[in-house]
């Protein structure tokens, strides 16, 4: 284990504040994050946070941890506007395109490893999906209702939230109070069968034309989409996990909500840390599809978009995501991606000056100062925007030594190296080359730089600066040097 592990400290929703990391289990992690809604592409706001919190498995491992990381795919339950009732969100869409729902599922989720896979997030240990575990839920229903905190109505069963906080606070990870909640809820139609307008579905009677129904001691149906993430999540990480993660938007009511069917399942609270990531916006505004201020991964990295200059490759995207702390909202510019993208060639530009240093007899700086920086910023609640600032600092540091401005010795700079590395590819996740590949990139690059170095002989400035330029529209960046030229 690193010794730097006993300092770190994460930002507890539930109690609103940072705490000391504690896990269960010394040495162990459990780590659930609410996955997609397969029923659609992937948008970018949930994409930044499963990149936000592939960061946070990415550290955890780093300082040495036996992580078990769960994500899951929900593919059925999640009805449309989050409601209990209504059509599920897949079953409306297959009944749109005339597919089955399945066929809906496997499409988005394949899209959804596609972006993934080109923002280099690691793929969880588990990806457990909601159908796949419909016995899970059936059995943690009949525990629930067993220990008096649901009632079945009409081939339903509800959570019964009124009986739940008669022993429990129900509310207190997102603040309300039961008294407001209550106050704001009024029945609507069809939901007579609940007792109270603030119960939830833990199962739901299934109508004859419902797609997606399963047979359960109360009649045919499927489960609730709360209840989905309680049974997946203790199943794989047990009753009581370390740390729960996902967008802030789901603290109220998703995660409230299996906050109170983990406890009236077990009697105990099944989250230790909940971790929440905050939210996107275009230009200043909310992104939406409804009114035309969205913007997916693909279209961000085709160009084939109406906001952005130009195309953007995926890591210079996840590097500006690593530029605002995870609970920061973060806006999405096409200047600021353009200044994300020179920070992050001057990043990959530095690492590749590191591998060629010359050691010499002394360091003039402290280098391992520069390494604690590093984790510093990292144990404190995962500070990916301030780990970035500690490497530049580093970047100045080896670009002087490259000029011949400082020096370094051969241990410091075996730290340096190791460390800069880890921490670029191996915490935050970037790849050390662009999508792609540089292998394939490689030998048309150097017949590009072939022909503008014929212009150049040639004094044909006007190409030779159109080649660049060009080059620099892409994302690649010439530098001219009295070695030759270099591309990056």
């Amino acid at each position: 284990m690193n010794a730097h592990a006993e300092n770190l400290t994460i930002y507890n929703s539930l109690k609103g504040e940072k705490e000391k990391f504690t896990p269960v289990k010394e040495g162990f992690v459990g780590l659930y994050v609410c996955g997609p809604t397969v029923y659609s592409n992937v948008h970018l706001g949930n994409c930044r946070t499963f990149i936000s919190f592939d960061m946070v498995y990415r550290y955890l491992v780093h300082l040495g941890f036996k992580v078990r990381y769960v994500r899951n795919i929900t593919d059925v339950g999640h009805l449309v506007d989050d409601a209990d009732q209504g059509e599920d969100k897949i079953a409306k869409k297959a009944r749109l395109e005339q597919l089955e729902p399945m066929e809906i599922v496997q499409q988005y989720t394949l899209d959804f490893h596609q972006v993934m896979n080109q923002f280099n997030a690691i793929a969880p240990n588990i990806e457990p999906t909601a159908t796949g575990h419909i016995i899970e839920q059936i059995e943690l229903i009949k525990t629930i209702l067993d220990n008096g905190f649901a009632y079945e109505s009409n081939g339903s069963v509800y959570f019964d939230v009124e009986k739940y906080n008669e022993t429990h606070p129900y509310g207190e990870l997102s603040g309300r109070k039961i008294e407001d909640l209550i106050s704001n809820t009024r029945e609507l139609d069809g939901q007579s069968e609940k007792r109270a307008p603030l119960d939830f579905a833990l199962w739901k009677n299934a109508s004859a034309e419902h797609l997606m129904k399963w047979p359960s001691p109360w009649g045919i149906g499927f489960p609730g989409w709360h209840l989905e993430c309680s049974a997946m999540s203790t199943k794989y990480l047990g009753d009581q996990f370390d740390i729960h993660g996902g967008g802030m938007d789901l603290k109220f009511p998703h995660h409230e909500c299996e906050i109170a069917q983990g406890t009236a399942s077990t009697g105990v609270a099944p989250v230790r840390y909940w971790m929440h990531g905050n939210m996107l916006t275009l230009n200043g505004q909310k992104m939406s599809k409804s009114t035309g201020n969205s913007i997916l991964p693909d279209e961000l990295f085709s160009g084939e978009n109406e906001f952005m200059e130009k195309p953007f490759d995926p890591m210079v995207v996840r590097f500006f995501m690593m530029q605002a702390h995870y609970g920061s909202t973060l806006d999405f510019t096409s200047d600021a991606l353009l200044a994300a993208e020179k920070g992050y060639m001057r990043l990959t530009e530095a690492l590749s000056h590191l591998d060629k240093l010359n050691a010499g007899s002394e360091s003039s700086q402290d280098v391992q100062a520069l390494v604690d920086s590093f984790y510093a910023a990292m144990n404190d609640n995962f500070n990916a925007p301030i780990l970035v600032a500690n490497l530049f600092d580093a970047v100045k540091y080896v670009n002087s030594i490259n000029d011949g401005k400082a020096s370094i010795t051969a241990t410091d700079l075996e730290l340096l190296q190791r460390e800069m590395k880890a921490f670029t590819h191996d915490v935050l996740g970037l790849s050390p080359a662009v999508s792609g590949g540089d292998d394939k990139l490689a030998p048309v690059m150097d017949l590009v730089l072939e022909l503008r170095q014929e212009a150049r002989e040639n004094k044909d400035w006007g190409t030779s600066d159109k080649i660049r330029d060009g080059l620099a529209n892409a994302g690649i960046t010439v530098k001219d040097s009295k070695e030759g030229t270099s591309w990056n």
